[in-house]
């Protein structure tokens, strides 16, 4: 029998960005005693203030900067997993980030995907928190070498082929802890949870998006 869960909400909360219920039949991956199944892909404060989502991806497309990351731990109220480069931004300049991110109090740090293996190996020395690498083909020797270099989680974001990705690394990696992107649709989410991702990063309509809708529910009240 499915336990009741109750809900408390306020006026001023009750509208709030909600991430896909289909997210909860993931597994999870509990770090430093928390469960996160799903992580809002944003760096917008607003919405990081209004989503439900068990921790936040703040990773974004510029040189990562201590003020960002700074802005965002003030403000989230759930764990953060902060973006430390990896592409152009890389080696010693990365690992500052890192170590700045986690005196900051984020809960982990995101590598991208082409980050050295000796990047990971000298931030791994040099932080307590986990470090992510994303994953964007399933390359089976450049996997290996990326945990033998001290990844903790690997995040998987393959596009289309997210799912195909995460089945073919849980074949050769039962146990390694997965986070994927989930796709726009519920089916595309539970594809990839059951091919075995532990949490899905939740890509949550933007500030604008809202607006649009907001403004357009207005216009038909008045």
């Amino acid at each position: 029998m499915k336990p009741n869960i109750p809900r408390i909400t306020g006026n001023l909360r009750s509208y709030m960005i909600k991430v896909p219920e289909v997210i909860r039949q993931a597994s999870g991956v509990e770090v430093f005693g928390r469960k996160i199944k799903s992580l809002a892909f944003t760096t917008d404060i607003a919405i990081i203030e209004n989503i439900n989502a068990d921790a936040i991806w703040a990773v974004y497309p510029f040189t990562p900067q201590p003020t960002i990351t700074h802005a965002i731990m003030t403000c989230a109220d759930v764990p953060v997993f902060c973006g430390v480069g990896g592409g152009v931004t890389n080696g010693q300049r990365s690992t500052n980030l890192a170590l700045h991110a986690e005196f900051q109090g984020a809960i982990g740090v995101v590598l991208n995907a082409p980050t050295s293996n000796d990047t990971v190996m000298l931030m791994k020395q040099s932080i307590d928190i986990p470090v992510v690498i994303t994953v964007v083909s399933a390359k089976m020797d450049k996997i290996e070498d990326r945990l033998a270099a001290g990844a903790d989680i690997l995040s998987v974001a393959a596009g289309s082929n997210t799912s195909a990705v995460v089945r073919e690394i849980r074949k050769h990696y039962p146990n390694v802890p997965l986070f994927a992107t989930g796709g726009h649709t519920d089916e595309v989410i539970l594809e990839t949870i059951e091919a075995g991702a532990n949490a899905i990063i939740y890509n949550p309509p933007s500030t604008l998006e809202i607006f649009r809708s907001r403004m357009s529910m207005y216009r038909n009240e008045y």
